[in-house]
């Protein structure tokens, strides 16, 4: 399996190369020359794996489809090593629970951190270790966090051989549990920068500095964010569980609705579907920041800047540039890397934005794609949260709420809608005593988090200061 960038880009690499990479030369996201194919007796075949094996063969057999460059009985032994009941509290790792009639929640928040970004980030923290020691390299990994990123990739890269982590985040925009998880750390290897500005500010920073190809090959420099392919090849197994946890038949269809910010968690369900997973939808849930729900509505993509990028209780998604969209955009385009290129770099570089309203490949785009979207407040969050709790005796955090808010507008007779659970409700504990009236139960692991000592330096949005902050800690 080759790799291909979404601009356009000459070269085609090899999965490890693109592993420690990030982003591609021109600038682009790198995506498989073709998504394999799996039909309904194949997928017969991942069911009884599954229902026999477990997560981690099922994995193995996902994974396999786009991984040649590393060897099978030692890809089968990474997956193996990652998903433990162990690490994740249970032996089925993303288990269904229905919620209420046609409405179930996969719960991807049994890791270490308390987020669905443990899924790729454990398996991620593995495949570095094992091809940076393949390779004798060390790696640089810069990231940036709305709150459950950094936590997930520390935790997963902490005590790791030859890796650094570097990772920025929005001062004093995270939750107070979200910064302790990260700023307690006191390991050597991990790094954390809150940059003055919100969470689009430091994404820039991470762009900025992978495409200063000179210091991105001196300091190897790589990332752990969504633009990461390995990172979102991960999540693409979990649509594949829900899935075969959800129904009988191989060729009964599905629906899974995501919140999503920066469009990494959806992506990973485009790529399943485009692969063969029968999903009739895929249900776009944002929050007050809008944007991907205006661009399913309207296909008009605008980005805001920094002053219109709301502080909301869904923080993870306080996204106004979501890095991944230009990954299905390539694919919305029939995989024309020139005409990517000149929404993303010319359209969203220089005007913040673009409008793909009047093109026929949109308009034709929830058929061929399935996306649908739909938004949540602050209001709606509070009262999803209470309804859950007080009618099935669920507690769901504030952006498992906007998600399940808007699924609940998006049930089709006969199709099973599956929630993403993103986090566990004690990450987002103040909006819960609001809407409850009591604090969510906290884990025997994480009491009195928010006293420890802090470790982390504050820097103002400049590409700059970070690459400097960068080479005093690495020479």
């Amino acid at each position: 399996m080759l790799y291909l960038s979404t601009r356009g880009h000459a070269d085609r690499k090899r999965f490890c190369d693109i592993l420690l990479e990030g982003l591609a030369p021109d600038g682009g996201l790198y995506l498989p020359e073709h998504y394999p194919q799996i039909d309904a007796a194949r997928l017969g075949e991942l069911r009884s794996i599954y229902q026999e094996q477990g997560y981690a063969a099922l994995a193995f057999e996902i994974l396999s489809l786009y991984i040649d460059d590393i060897p099978a009985e030692d890809l089968r032994a990474l997956c193996a090593r990652t998903y433990t009941q162990q690490v994740f509290g249970t032996a089925e790792i993303t288990p269904l629970r229905p919620l209420e009639d046609g409405l179930w929640l996969e719960a991807l928040s049994n890791g270490p951190t308390l987020a669905f970004k443990d899924m790729a980030m454990q398996l991620l923290g593995n495949l570095f270790e094992y091809e940076l020691g393949r390779r004798g390299e060390e790696l640089n990994i810069l990231g940036a966090t709305s709150g459950d990123t950094g936590s997930a990739a520390e935790y997963a890269m902490r005590g790791k051989k030859g890796v650094r982590v570097f990772m920025t985040s929005p001062r004093g925009r995270m939750s107070p549990f979200q910064q302790a998880q990260m700023f307690s750390l006191q390991d050597a290897n991990i790094h954390n920068i809150a940059i003055e500005g919100v969470f689009d500010d430091c994404q820039d920073i991470v762009k900025a500095v992978s495409n200063d190809h000179a210091f991105k090959a001196k300091y190897k420099i790589g990332t752990v964010n969504s633009i990461n392919w390995a990172r979102l090849l991960a999540q693409v197994v979990y649509y594949f569980a829900g899935y075969l946890q959800a129904t009988q038949s191989n060729d009964q269809k599905v629906s899974f609705t995501v919140p999503s910010g920066n469009f990494g968690n959806i992506c990973a369900g485009h790529v399943a579907r485009q692969m063969g997973l029968p999903i009739a939808r895929l249900v776009v849930a944002t929050n007050e920041n809008d944007v991907l729900d205006e661009f399913f509505r309207t296909g008009a993509y605008v980005v805001r800047g920094s002053e219109h990028t709301y502080e909301t209780s869904s923080p993870s998604m306080d996204i106004s540039k979501a890095s991944n969209f230009e990954r299905f955009v390539f694919d919305l385009l029939g995989r024309d890397g020139q005409a990517t290129r000149e929404l993303f770099a010319e359209g969203v570089a220089r005007q913040g934005r673009f409008d793909l309203g009047g093109n026929p490949l949109f308009q034709e785009a929830a058929a061929r794609y399935g996306f649908v979207s739909g938004k949540s407040t602050h209001a709606d969050r509070l009262a999803t949260i209470r309804d859950t709790f007080e009618r099935f005796g669920t507690m769901i955090d504030t952006h498992t709420a906007d998600g399940v808010k808007v699924a609940r507008e998006q049930l089709q007779a006969g199709v099973p809608m599956i929630v993403l659970e993103t986090a566990l409700p004690i990450k987002f504990a103040a909006t819960i005593e609001e809407a409850l009236g009591r604090l969510p139960d906290r884990p025997a692991k994480f009491e009195g988090i928010e006293d420890l000592p802090k470790r982390v330096t504050d820097l103002p949005a400049d590409a700059e200061q970070v690459k400097a902050y960068i080479a005093r800690h690495c020479d």
